[in-house]
C-alpha cells in the first residue's frame, strides 16, 4: 500500500499545477494518469492551435515560451513534459483508478497496479475521454470516429462532419484542404459562436463559395455504410459517404463521479457539488479541480481560468492537515 497526504486522479495540466502547489506547501502527494502524461492534449489533432495565448497555459510559475501568437498541440505538450521534470513530479501513468472509498479519516483508492490510503483526493480528469454520442443506427460502424487526428486518411474521400464547434469546423477545413470532399451537418442555424476568431470567417467562406457543403438544421437519422442519411428542413436526404466524423462534444466520466460518492445535479447538466472557495465536493476531503466541475457545460472551464483551482485546493488541504496536528 502507498500511503501519501493526497492522491491526485488525473495528469493534465491542472493535476500537474495540483501536484506543484502540493510541492510548495510540503505535501506528500502522487498523481496517478491512465493514459499518458497530458494525456488529452496528446490526443488532440496534431495540428491543433489553442484559443488561449503560451502565458495563459503556464502553470507552476514556469514561463511557457511560443513563437507564434498561439501556441499549438506540440508545443504545449513540449511544455508540460519539461515542467513535470522539471519540477520531478511524482506520477504514475497508464494507470487507471478503479475505485475511491472513504474510510474513517483516510481514502483507499484502488487501480489494477496498487493501492492508495491518502488523506485528501483530488479529482482532475478533465473530459476528453467521453465523447457524446449521437445515438442513432449505424454509429458503431468502424468509418464513425468520435476524434480528429490529421486529415491525411480522409484524403479524397467523402466525408460528413458532425457538429460546428472547433473540433469541426477544424477537421472539415483540413480535410478539405487535403482534397476530402466534405460535408457539415449541424443541428443549429448557424457556425458555432464560440469557433476561434481567426478561423469562423474561414469556414463561413468556405461555405458560402460551395467548396464544403453544410446542412443547418439538420440532423443524422441513420449511418449506412456507404451512405448517411440526414433529416433536413427540405426532406430526408442520403449522401454517399465513407467517412462520418463524428465531433459532437464530449463529457466528463459522470459514472465514476458517482462511484465516489459525488452528487450531480438532476437537471441535465450534471453540475457536481462543490464549494467554489475550496473546491471541496460534498464528500469530506474530497476535491474537484480543471473542467470537470462544469458538467455538461464544458465551454465553462478550461486551462487559462482553472489554473487557480490548484492553489484554493491545496491552501484549504494545507489548513485542515494542520488543523489534525
Amino acid at each position: 500500500m502507498i500511503e501519501r497526504d493526497i492522491l491526485i486522479i488525473g495528469g493534465g495540466p491542472i493535476g500537474l499545477a495540483t501536484a506543484i502547489e502540493a510541492q510548495k506547501a510540503g505535501l506528500s502527494y502522487i498523481v496517478v494518469e491512465k493514459g499518458a502524461l497530458v494525456n488529452s492534449l496528446f490526443n488532440y489533432p496534431l495540428y491543433m492551435t489553442f484559443f488561449s495565448s503560451a502565458d495563459r497555459l503556464e502553470i507552476g510559475d514556469i514561463p511557457f515560451i511560443s513563437v507564434a501568437p498561439k501556441p499549438g498541440r506540440k508545443e504545449a505538450i513540449e511544455y508540460y513534459r519539461g515542467v513535470a521534470a522539471y519540477r520531478n513530479i511524482q506520477i504514475h501513468l497508464y494507470e487507471k483508478i478503479e475505485s475511491v472509498a472513504k474510510q474513517g479519516n483516510a481514502f483507499i483508492s484502488i487501480s489494477a497496479k496498487h493501492t492508495y490510503k491518502t488523506k485528501k483526493v483530488i479529482v482532475s480528469t478533465g473530459f476528453y475521454d467521453t465523447p457524446i454520442f449521437l445515438n442513432v443506427k449505424g454509429e458503431h460502424l468502424p468509418k464513425v470516429r468520435h476524434y480528429y487526428t490529421e486529415p491525411h486518411e480522409y484524403a479524397f474521400q467523402k466525408v460528413v462532419v458532425v457538429g460546428a464547434s472547433n473540433s469541426a469546423v477544424d477537421a472539415a477545413l483540413e480535410i478539405f484542404r487535403k482534397g476530402g470532399d466534405v460535408t457539415m451537418v449541424v443541428r443549429g442555424n448557424e457556425i458555432g459562436r464560440r469557433v476561434k476568431y481567426w478561423v469562423k470567417p474561414d469556414i463561413e467562406n468556405r461555405i458560402a463559395e460551395g467548396c464544403i457543403k453544410a446542412y443547418f438544421n439538420s440532423t443524422i437519422e441513420e449511418i449506412k455504410e456507404r451512405s448517411v442519411v440526414v433529416n433536413t428542413p427540405d426532406g430526408i436526404r442520403e449522401i454517399e459517404n465513407d467517412f462520418v466524423l463524428a465531433m459532437t462534444g464530449y463529457r466528463p466520466d459522470f459514472e465514476m463521479l458517482r462511484s465516489f460518492g459525488i452528487q450531480l445535479s438532476g437537471d441535465g447538466k450534471y453540475y457536481p457539488a462543490y464549494n467554489k472557495e475550496t473546491m471541496e465536493t460534498n464528500v469530506p476531503g474530497l476535491y474537484l479541480a480543471g473542467v470537470v466541475v462544469g458538467g455538461m457545460d464544458t465551454h465553462l472551464w478550461f486551462i487559462e481560468n482553472s489554473r487557480v483551482h490548484a492553489s484554493l485546493i491545496i491552501q484549504h488541504i494545507q489548513s485542515q492537515i494542520k488543523l489534525t496536528h
